[in-house]
């Protein structure tokens, strides 16, 4: 599989998906008409905050299966568009929350204390300090509006050298601000009355691009400073230079613009214009967030883990799936099982499903269990859908067929600590269910099958076969089978009480063929022969 890296990352994090067996292509500083021309020929794109991964990007990108954005936003990623194209959006949100943290608290420090002005005036042969006094953080009120991940250690640093921290966020529970030590201000109102300091660290959505403009900076202690490390355009830029130029506020910081320059081109090459780059008091840097040794290694390694997963079919923490808050590492046994189970339906039957039920009993009732869900919808839809099927859009492939989902959970759970049930509702009416476990750290158990009681560990190629419940037939078929050179690595049988018809189960060594399959169907008392991959 080929991936596409857009922007730069640490060239160990590029090895490692050279090693893992995929060709990858470092194709740095083109433009999106560049990149829309060849996106295509990828399937995976790996990004970090300039390339805009929108609608008309991803026409193009009909082999496209997983973009991957190296660092915490995704304001420059259409997540609903690859939604709908089924690609599957990750980022890495921890990578590089520290580098960020640390660069708007550096940022502070260097609009409190003049360090940008002096440090030029000294390298043009000023010295004069009188002229670059500035003022002490120590006792000063910081307001932080949000207080997410970088939030929290921005707040955590400033409260540390001194300041007294409050903050604006109206989707964190108080809980979070009493972990954090900080006051909780009601109200953007309240946080922009008594700040000396204000610093955003949110992300940019339709309810926070320009949350501070003109109005709210009135409303601002007059000299106040501003940073934003975060995304361009909380701040409106517009009214941030007229009240920079009034002295409302005295200095800001900027890391990130509401449009963004290209961060590849040489100074010459650069074609680029905002009214804050010519006031003194804004000290610019290009987006210098995720810009540490320590950020670039994380970020590029986290993100290229992902996309490597997420191309070879495997359980990841995607930005376009249902959030998970627990471990990701102990829930992905049972999304395994859930997909198996999902997938066994049409491996054994033709008729159409008009409902899904799945039921989460024991332990895992007490879990977030979407994505154990989106993992039983893949394993049907991929048994026989000819194209492809991802956890992102495996929902709308299932109601695009007129199949009701439905989820329940229990508390009960027999024999087990957990169980995975799926009910499969035909057309006819009919109910066929399938049931399974996790036994030890990863043995997954076919515990039911279409009423039998089974209790089998599962293998890669399973033989289920029902027959007559009379002396013989296990022989015969044991026999068969070993005809054959094949060899059968475990067997179960069972009955239903008040029944004259047995279940079996083989694992067996290899896939049998259309013909052994035959000879088996032939023997006498045997009803049913189905083989199940996994």
């Amino acid at each position: 599989m080929k991936i596409l890296v857009a922007e730069k990352i640490a060239a160990d994090a590029i090895q490692y998906l050279r090693d893992e067996g995929f060709e990858v292509d470092e194709r740095l500083g083109c433009s999106q008409d560049e990149i829309k021309g060849f996106i295509g020929d990828y399937d995976a794109l790996i990004v970090r905050s300039v390339t805009q991964v929108n609608r008309d990007l991803l026409a193009n990108a009909k082999n496209l299966k997983v973009v991957g954005r190296a660092g915490n936003g995704i304001d420059n990623i259409d997540v609903a568009a690859c939604t709908e194209k089924g690609i599957i959006a990750v980022n890495t949100p921890e990578a590089n929350i520290m580098a960020a943290g640390e660069l708007a608290v550096a940022h502070a420090f260097s609009i409190f204390r003049n360090l940008c002005h002096a440090n030029e005036a000294a390298h043009n042969d000023d010295f004069r300090r009188a002229q670059m006094i500035g003022n002490e953080l120590e006792g000063k009120t910081a307001g932080v509006i949000g207080l997410g991940r970088i939030g929290s250690i921005v707040s955590r640093k400033l409260k540390g050298i001194g300041m007294t921290v409050v903050a604006y966020d109206p989707y964190v529970p108080q809980e979070k601000f009493d972990t954090v030590g900080v006051k909780r201000c009601a109200k953007l109102e309240d946080l922009l009355a008594v700040a000396d300091l204000i610093t955003f660290h949110t992300p940019k959505n339709k309810e926070t691009v320009g949350m501070v403009g003109a109005e709210e900076l009135a409303k601002c202690k007059k000299g106040v400073r501003i940073v934003n490390a975060a995304r361009g355009g909380l701040v409106n830029e517009a009214a941030l230079y007229e009240a920079l130029k009034s002295g409302q506020v005295a200095a800001a910081a900027i890391d990130v613009f509401d449009k963004e320059p290209s961060y590849d081109k040489a100074p010459g090459e650069q074609h680029y214009e905002n009214p804050l780059l010519t006031l003194p008091n804004c000290v610019v840097t290009p987006h210098l967030g995720a810009s540490t040794q320590e950020a670039n290694h994380n970020v590029g390694s986290a993100v290229t883990s992902l996309v490597a997963k997420a191309l070879r079919g495997e359980l990841v923490a995607a930005i376009n799936m249902p959030a998970f808050g627990g471990d990701m590492a102990a829930i992905r046994p049972y999304a395994d099982l859930a997909e198996k189970l999902g997938g066994i339906y049409y491996q054994a039957e033709t008729v159409p499903v008009k409902k899904i039920e799945v039921e989460f009993r024991g332990a895992l009732a007490e879990q977030e269990t979407g994505i154990l869900t989106l993992s039983v919808l893949k394993g049907f839809l991929s048994a026989h859908s000819d194209g492809r099927v991802s956890f992102v859009n495996v929902r709308q492939g299932v109601e695009a067929h007129g199949i009701e989902v439905v989820e329940s959970k229990s508390a009960a759970c027999e024999r087990y600590s957990s169980m995975i049930v799926v009910n499969f509702v035909t057309e006819e009416g009919r109910e066929l269910s399938v049931s399974g476990t996790i036994v030890g750290e990863d043995t997954e158990v076919l515990v039911s099958f279409f009423g039998y009681q089974a209790d089998f560990a599962l293998a890669p190629i399973v033989v289920a076969m029902q027959n007559e419940d009379k002396p013989g037939i296990i022989g015969k078929i044991a026999t068969k089978i070993g005809d054959h050179n094949i060899n059968i690595n475990a067997m179960h049988w069972g009955v239903k009480p008040g029944s004259t018809k047995a279940q079996s189960f083989l694992a067996v060594s290899e896939a049998l063929s259309e013909e052994v399959l035959g000879e088996l169907r032939a023997i006498d008392g045997v009803l049913r022969v189905t083989q199940l991959s996994f």
